[in-house]
């Protein structure tokens, strides 16, 4: 895993609001809340959560709607990641998904990922869990 280019005030923040995040999930079918919170080269924190729907395929996942909301915030038509963090209510292992992998590896092949893991929050860079991502 790789070590982290954050602060621990960074760090915490993005733990922080990603656990916030998880009282606003909509997770009525799974009953398995996830957060997520993002922090742009900007510095800005944009908060995420998993959004069911009785059409499981349509269901978002936490990570996409943080990137969403970074998109909406910032106002830009691109945004860069510097970081992502990922949280759940059962406080099980929970790395993104190979979806919520690609979209953050568009925001940036060198995002760090902050998830919980088998041995409590573990990092990692986007390239490390995606190594050959999808690029136009």
């Amino acid at each position: 895993m790789s070590k982290s280019a954050l602060t621990l005030a960074q760090r915490q923040q993005l733990i922080a609001t990603a656990t916030k995040a998880l009282d606003n999930s909509y997770a009525p079918y799974s009953k398995f809340k996830v957060g997520a919170a993002v922090l742009t080269s900007q510095d800005n924190i944009f908060a995420g959560c998993n959004v069911e729907n009785a059409s499981y395929g349509l269901s978002m996942c936490a990570e996409r709607n943080a990137i969403a909301n970074a998109i909406i915030g910032e106002g830009k038509d691109t945004i860069k990641i510097k970081a992502i963090a990922i949280t759940n209510n059962q406080q099980v292992s929970c790395s993104p998904c190979g979806a919520c992998r690609q979209v953050i590896w568009e925001f940036g092949q060198d995002v760090e990922v902050i998830f919980w893991g088998t041995k409590g929050w573990q990092n990692s860079t986007i390239r490390e869990l995606l190594p050959v991502g999808f690029t136009l």
